[in-house]
């Protein structure tokens, strides 16, 4: 059985929670990080030098950062299912796992962390407000890009859906003003729907 290491309100854990879902493996989620703590012991570090979660334990095989994590998930037990065999294709996929660490991700954390988590380091409206600026024009190119397809990387879901995924999923249920993005929440509809996704996407976001 795999061993997942991580809190569920973490976006990252999400991610692999969800991805060993839709790859049917067993898992078991051990709670760290935030609230939990344990992160800086040396049992923790033997599995992660960097001190952060996600960690993956498969049998002997150790694995740190979620898009690996979900790469690895899907090559391994799902190819050819959420994962694309052909080079093209799969990166053509996988630019989305990265927008989401170097765009949309950084773009909701001040929303998140000011609106919904009220830390004082960000509760200057104005670091709340850039953040709703730059998230809202990222959403823009995500509804661009599902305009004319049901998944992002195109007729079939795969991994970029379950990075962006849980992206979309803190963004929508924020308690903050949205511009309507109907082909964002037509494709947040039918990933949510998803018993994987469930499992993997807490509410409320935290």
């Amino acid at each position: 059985m795999l061993k997942i290491w991580g809190r569920l309100s973490s976006i990252n854990v999400q991610k692999v929670v969800w991805a060993a879902g839709e790859v049917g493996q067993d898992f078991a989620r051990i709670d760290a990080g935030g609230p939990f703590g344990g992160l800086d012991t040396p049992e923790f570090r033997a599995l992660n030098p960097n001190g952060q979660i996600p960690v993956l334990e498969d049998g002997a095989f150790r694995l740190w950062e979620s898009n690996s994590i979900v790469r690895y998930l899907a090559a391994r037990y799902s190819a050819a299912v959420i994962w694309e065999a052909e080079p093209a294709r799969r990166a053509a996929a996988e630019r989305w796992m990265d927008w989401m660490l170097s765009e949309l991700q950084p773009a909701t954390a001040p929303v998140l962390r000011g609106v919904v988590r009220k830390e004082p380091a960000f509760a200057d409206p104005k670091v709340i407000e850039a953040g709703m600026r730059r998230a809202e024009a990222l959403m823009a190119i995500l509804d661009a890009q599902l305009a004319d397809r049901p998944f992002l990387a195109g007729e079939r879901f795969g991994v970029a859906d379950i990075a962006v995924g849980c992206g979309a999923h803190r963004w929508l249920n924020m308690p903050v003003e949205r511009i309507a993005r109907p082909h964002v929440q037509r494709w947040y509809g039918e990933l949510f729907a998803r018993p994987a996704a469930k499992a993997a996407l807490p509410l409320p976001v935290a």
